[in-house]
């Protein structure tokens, strides 16, 4: 009844923003001629730094399994999480993760302790990193540095008592593999800034590098509390909300997440077409029912 509920509430949530979406754009004219005018270099360009950042994951992926000596090929990687991206998306709650752990449980023998711990380092360093955007670029440095301390120490604490209750204390992780999660996922938050300071200009807003900091920093804090596909409408929401730290209006931060999510979902079609062409189901082994996804037995 639970898992029931999250997915009404996510479809709602979904039905809502693309309405107040379509609404928006409807009464302000303005907008719509913006939109038209986006150029084909500037759509290149925001899709040539959705590729990086897919690329940036797959090191992460690699990474979380050079934590325990394991390894994995670029080939199956990259159709590893291209297949995962899709399923993140377009699956219920949170496909993306759920496939990831029972994929690499089957096919590498990773435990789902493991697992969750190489997740939470990513999401730790991804916290800290984000934290730092959201204030360095519009608040003052103790503000910035006392927050980023504070997330530091929960994300520390939540992975030292996840290690703890899981049991994993006689593991070590290598020290080039944790800093190799930390530099991907800083890349990572610096593509992102890259990626919504060319969606802002693009629709003829001129913010600050500051600015564009604070926003990507909420937008990416806002994928913490994703129940939607892609964040959509949580996100939105968390920027709106959060105007008086970013200072970018209302109309700005409608265009440019239509012109993100309609970018995105090009990237998502070029990972289906990635998927489908180089057989990603088969090689990986995958069989789907109407509600979920499974791994046959080897």
């Amino acid at each position: 009844m639970k898992k029931y509920l999250r997915s009404v509430a996510a479809a709602s949530i979904v039905i809502c923003t693309i309405a107040a979406f379509v609404r928006y754009i409807s009464a302000h004219p303005a907008l719509r001629h913006q939109l038209q005018r986006l150029s084909v270099s500037t759509l290149a360009l925001l899709f040539g730094l959705y590729c990086l950042v897919f690329l940036l994951l797959s090191v992460v992926s690699r990474a979380s399994l050079d934590l325990y000596g394991k390894r994995i090929t670029p080939k199956e990687n990259m159709l590893f999480n291209a297949y995962s991206s899709l399923v993140n998306f377009f699956g219920p709650g949170q496909s993306g993760p759920v496939f990831r752990g029972a994929y690499l449980r089957k096919r590498h023998n990773l435990g789902l302790k493991q697992y969750v711990f190489a997740t939470l380092l990513y999401y730790g360093f991804f916290a800290v990193f984000s934290t730092f955007l959201m204030l360095a670029g519009t608040c003052p440095w103790w503000q910035t540095a006392g927050l980023m301390c504070t997330t530091g120490v929960l994300s520390g604490g939540v992975i030292r008592w996840y290690k703890r209750r899981a049991g994993l204390q006689q593991i070590r992780p290598t020290v080039s593999a944790i800093a190799w999660i930390g530099m991907a996922t800083a890349l990572q938050v610096a593509l992102m800034v890259a990626i919504y300071s060319v969606e802002l200009h693009s629709v003829a807003v001129k913010a600050s590098l500051g600015q564009v900091m604070s926003y990507t920093g909420v937008a990416n804090l806002a994928l913490f509390a994703a129940l939607t596909p892609g964040a959509i409408g949580i996100r939105e929401g968390f920027l709106l909300f959060s105007q008086r730290l970013h200072h970018i209006t209302s109309s700005a931060i409608v265009a440019a997440n239509v012109v993100d999510r309609g970018v995105y979902l090009l990237f998502l079609g070029l990972l289906f077409i990635l998927v489908i062409s180089m057989h990603a189901k088969q090689k990986l082994q995958v069989t789907q029912t109407n509600t979920d996804t499974h791994l046959k037995k080897p």
